[in-house]
């Protein structure tokens, strides 16, 4: 498969030129990007990968989903990386009596004005983090839907945007552990990426255990990109060029998902993987989206989406995503 992206390649480039307009000045910007990413690898040491995915899909103006054991460093991961933007960030803690006005907030009478005054949850932040998002329930977990897609909340009959940029980091347990509510499908579907840390290589795990705490570490992270900066490179990806060619290999995958699984990619989930790789291209500097820009973010992004209605047993998302990529030509 990958003999075919060269050929491929060929084709985006020559409309790419011609768009003239829509061509990206990427090497300022990813000299930061890539500050961004080292900063981050000093924090979780020999994650390099899983590190860009999530820079990924923050520029792609996503939200992010890790699953993992505890102990691996996803809520460090999460915290290093809000550090990182300079921007203010509220972690809530998902509980099993946790309830939605806890995250969105409510309205408490003041008797001095005689009237409900309305005081915001934590929802009301420019990076989020939330703590174990599968250890709530159901009604609880519904309470993210409204701001994830449309970066508001409604209550009371009031309708408040949310501060921009806007970004949600969850950490979440594996499903066979006690005490956890699965996510909904519609939950699943908001965020672009899931991602998994795993345990760290030996030499990685010594560094650890050798060097600076990583408490300590987190307290003195510098700011790296402030928000206006993010915001400014989140406007320049939706820039990145994508060719009629590559645009065509990313149909194919959505419909081959769709013939061969009883869960199919939507078409939320198209959009998410093209800014996804127009975020990646960024990265590498180019101001077009090449196939293997797909390929790179394609199994964090499809992965969860396929997960629903798979058979214990059987094939996993993970393993689904793969099978697409090997099956779907390119060009």
């Amino acid at each position: 498969m990958r003999t075919d992206i060269e050929s491929c390649a060929t084709v985006v480039a020559e409309p790419s030129r011609r768009a003239g307009s829509t061509a990206t000045d990427t090497s300022p910007v990813t000299h930061r990007i890539t500050q961004l990413v080292a900063q981050l690898g000093d924090v979780i040491v020999g994650k390099e990968e899983t590190i860009r995915l999530a820079v990924v899909c923050l520029l792609a103006r996503g939200h992010l989903l890790i699953e993992d054991v505890p102990g691996v460093g996803k809520t460090t991961l999460s915290q290093a990386l809000a550090r990182s933007l300079g921007l203010p960030f509220k972690r809530i803690q998902f509980t099993s009596d946790l309830l939605p006005a806890d995250i969105i907030g409510n309205s408490i009478y003041d008797r001095e004005h005689n009237r409900f005054v309305f005081h915001p949850g934590p929802i009301f932040a420019p990076v989020v983090l939330i703590d174990e998002v599968n250890r709530a329930t159901p009604k609880t977990q519904s309470a993210l839907l409204e701001a994830m897609e449309e970066y508001q909340v409604s209550t009371d009959g009031v309708t408040r945007a949310l501060p921009q940029p806007f970004f949600v980091i969850a950490t979440q347990n594996p499903r066979q552990q006690i005490g956890v509510f699965p996510l909904p499908e519609s939950q699943l579907d908001r965020f672009l990426m899931r991602l998994e840390l795993g345990f760290p290589n030996r030499e990685s795990e010594r560094e650890m255990l050798t060097g600076q705490s990583r408490r300590d570490l987190l307290a003195i992270l510098p700011e790296v990109l402030s928000g206006e900066e993010l915001k400014e490179i989140q406007e320049q990806v939706q820039g990145i060029h994508a060719s009629p060619a590559v645009l065509d290999y990313l149909q194919d995958l959505l419909e081959a998902s769709r013939r061969q699984h009883a869960t199919g990619l939507s078409p939320r989930a198209g959009l998410s993987l093209l800014h996804a790789a127009q975020a990646s291209a960024l990265m590498q500097g180019r101001a077009m989206v090449l196939p293997e820009d797909i390929q790179a973010v394609a199994v964090p992004v499809m992965a969860h989406r396929l997960e629903a209605g798979t058979i214990p047993g059987q094939p996993g998302g993970r393993d689904l995503a793969h099978h697409l990529l090997d099956t779907v030509p390119v060009g």
